[in-house]
């Protein structure tokens, strides 16, 4: 019994040991950006600012003409993706799971052909096709390509599989189609599945660096994670500044997992039960 106490100890004591080493660096650049940059640069690891200031934050948001922009394009451009993902691949897998049509069973093989395949071979294919498609330097190019996901598709699919029936059944029964229950019955009773995938989607929009590299050439339509790059190289060692764009960047992120961190525990669950 002692023995079992004491690995246990020696277990938590190494995960909370390697858990402040982890979040450590992250609390720092949190503190860093209230910190003015003769506090940063003074030597030392102190976590806490002894002079906290929001001039860094006041900085970037009204001295710097592209930030807010940057800002402002990673909301649209995140939006809108996982808005159109939530749709259609909800509409594609309640298809799958419920539809039946010619061509259902292959379908469905190359949706789980094309998971399988990594995203940075369609890079230049989608590069070549934006660029025919004069969409190039457009948040177009960043959200066409990304309109659907194929792992989510069958996710929806396994999840409108076991849907109960007789409830689209009593809608059938009320008058409603296929498109009304659907939108008014299936998609509410879904959410902790639409939660997850929106948390998921809206992250990979927010934190894409490639597609916008790749695709977007104008500084007024770079992205923050693109942009923050840029602003880097132009405030090489301010990094109070730099640690306060930091902090903008992964702040949506933080939210949007604390405002739907209820859905995607559900949909956890039951991921787990199936």
């Amino acid at each position: 019994m002692r023995k079992i106490k004491l690995s246990k100890v020696i277990l938590y004591s190494i995960l909370i040991v390697y858990a402040v080493i982890t979040v450590y660096p992250f609390l720092w650049a949190t503190f860093a950006s209230i910190k003015p940059y003769s506090e940063i640069v003074g030597g030392g690891l102190k976590l806490l600012p002894e002079q906290p200031t929001l001039d860094n934050f006041r900085y970037i948001f009204t001295q710097d003409p592209l930030f807010p922009k940057w800002v402002v394009n990673s909301i649209v451009i995140a939006t809108i993706g996982t808005f159109l993902n939530v749709v259609f691949n909800s509409m594609c897998g309640y298809a799958l799971a419920r539809l039946r049509f010619p061509g259902r069973k292959p379908l469905l093989l190359i949706v789980m052909i094309c998971i399988m395949v990594p995203a940075q071979i369609l890079l230049i294919p989608n590069y070549l096709i934006m660029r025919q498609l004069g969409l190039l330097d457009t948040y177009s190019a960043l959200i066409i390509p990304s309109a659907i996901n194929f792992s989510y598709i069958f996710m929806m699919r396994q999840f409108f599989i076991s849907f109960p029936r007789e409830i689209e059944e009593a809608a059938e029964i009320d008058g409603l189609g296929r498109f009304m229950i659907f939108f008014r019955i299936v998609m509410p009773m879904a959410r902790a599945s639409v939660g997850t995938q929106a948390i998921f989607v809206f992250l990979a929009f927010w934190n894409d660096f490639m597609k916008p590299l790749l695709y977007v050439t104008s500084q007024d339509k770079y992205t923050l994670t693109l942009g923050l790059q840029s602003f880097q190289s132009q405030h090489a060692t301010q990094w109070n500044y730099i640690m306060a764009a930091a902090v903008v960047t992964i702040a949506p992120i933080i939210v949007m997992y604390i405002v739907l961190n209820k859905y995607f525990m559900k949909g956890m669950k039951i991921g787990g039960d199936k």
